[in-house]
């Protein structure tokens, strides 16, 4: 199928495109740093600090829960700047999301403990992890649309996968923090205050993040739609006329979001609690695999723009599922190289999910309505899939004392993410111009 005219006439040139590319990935790698540095917090100091009444895991069950708390609010930020997105613009309300995510993040690291203020002290930390979710939520459709519409429509799956990159680097960036200032202060300072550096380091970074996109050009795709036909209530368009394909782009993503979650934040807990084994190993085995993934993920973008999305997608999620079932026996070792090729296996086989999954999803909507769209099926599947994973496998070792029904619930995960993939089409060379999906997928209105 020939490309449209909007996708080629209007392209930005190569300079501006790499622009585009390196400023959406700072940003939303630091936006991932700030989310991240919560999940490590919370999986090792955090059930100390806000719940210390409680056991360890109990403890540690009830910070994830807190944890939780910012998916939940991620497909509300998704609603609300996906809105602005499709009215005023993507590059407005990423500069909006960064600044949110950044002074939520630093006001966490002020905060007063329960040994302070008490109840209090975790209430005020879920409002501000809401607040953090709101920002989430709306960044991940600005960065990858402004990637996805302004270069050429044959590299869409490598240009979109580039902000996927800011997770990887948001985690490195996260657990090499903590784990620096766990080494350079002792327990008892770390839990202290050692915990708060990361989270005050994020009213540093963000004036970068803002700096730099302050550069971005508007979306020539946007532009262009905008000027023809905009839209006055995305959201409204979205549940009436493209239902099935906000349930699907959920369905294809639950999956990828359990296992990403199970391998990189739940492995801290079963490695140092669980095994009672040097949080050390945990951190650094993800610390390893997070850096491979930084390289992964653009070259899993890259073979979908050349096999099409859903090929690689399956074999990213086929792959996860095999691999569980040596993952948990791996960790159980007690030995840090095996721990390590536990995680950088299994981070392998996500990239291959979550590479061409930004395409994937927002080559779903038409322009006038994607930022919404895509946010709505992408954040909405962060509640079933990122929030509740922590909270499940915490709950499921606690009760069973074993990770084979913790195996058992991420494969049934990537099961439903399989049958998703398959049951949507192939969008790699969809023409993008009006509906991209226009007569492959049976809607329920419209």
């Amino acid at each position: 199928m020939a490309h449209s005219a909007i996708a080629t006439g209007t392209a930005r040139p190569p300079s501006s495109v790499r622009r585009i590319i390196v400023a959406s990935l700072i940003g939303t790698s630091l936006e991932w740093y700030d989310f991240f540095i919560y999940g490590t917090a919370a999986a090792l100091v955090f059930n100390k600090l806000f719940f210390p009444t409680f056991d360890s895991l109990t403890g540690t069950l009830l910070s994830f829960t807190t944890y939780a708390v910012g998916f939940v609010a991620r497909p509300l930020g998704g609603v609300i700047f996906g809105h602005f997105g499709d009215k005023i613009g993507r590059k407005k309300v990423l500069v909006v999301t960064l600044l949110i995510m950044g002074l939520s993040t630093f006001a966490i690291g002020l905060l007063p403990t329960y040994d302070s203020i008490g109840f209090a002290a975790p209430l005020l930390l879920v409002t501000l992890r809401f607040i953090q979710g709101i920002g989430l939520g709306g960044e991940w459709g600005g960065a990858v649309l402004m990637t996805l519409e302004s270069g050429d429509p044959k590299r869409r799956g490598l240009n979109a996968s580039w902000p996927q990159v800011g997770v990887p680097i948001g985690l490195l960036l996260a657990n090499g923090v903590l784990s620096m200032m766990g080494r350079v202060t002792s327990e008892s300072a770390f839990n202290s205050w050692g915990w708060r550096v990361p989270f005050l380091l994020s009213g540093i970074l963000v004036l970068v993040g803002l700096w730099i996109r302050r550069s971005l050009e508007e979306s020539p795709m946007f532009e262009e739609a905008a000027a023809k036909e905009p839209e006055a209530a995305p959201v409204l368009e979205v549940l009436r006329r493209y239902p099935r394909r906000v349930l699907l782009a959920i369905g294809a993503r639950i999956g990828v979001d359990v296992a990403f979650y199970t391998f990189v934040l739940f492995i801290t807990t079963y490695v140092a609690t669980y095994l009672e084994l040097p949080k050390s190993y945990a951190l650094n085995a993800v610390f390893i695999a997070a850096a491979v993934q930084v390289c992964a993920i653009p070259l899993f973008g890259h073979l979908s723009d050349k096999f099409g999305r859903r090929p690689i997608y399956l074999g990213g999620a086929i792959g996860a599922a095999i691999w569980l079932l040596v993952f948990f026996k791996l960790l159980d070792t007690g030995r840090f190289a095996l721990i390590a090729l536990a995680a950088v296996m299994a981070l392998i086989f996500h990239a291959a999910m979550y590479g061409p999954q930004a395409s994937f999803i927002s080559e779903m909507f038409p322009t006038r309505v994607r930022y919404t769209g895509a946010s709505m099926g992408y954040q909405l599947a962060g509640i079933l899939g990122g929030a509740l994973a922590p909270i499940i496998s915490t709950a499921l070792l606690k009760k069973y004392d074993s990770a084979w029904p913790i195996v058992i619930y991420v494969i049934a995960m990537l099961v439903l993410c399989v049958i998703c993939v398959l049951a949507a089409p192939e969008t790699a060379h969809a023409d993008l111009e009006e509906d991209p999906l226009h007569g492959q997928l049976a809607e329920s209105a419209g």
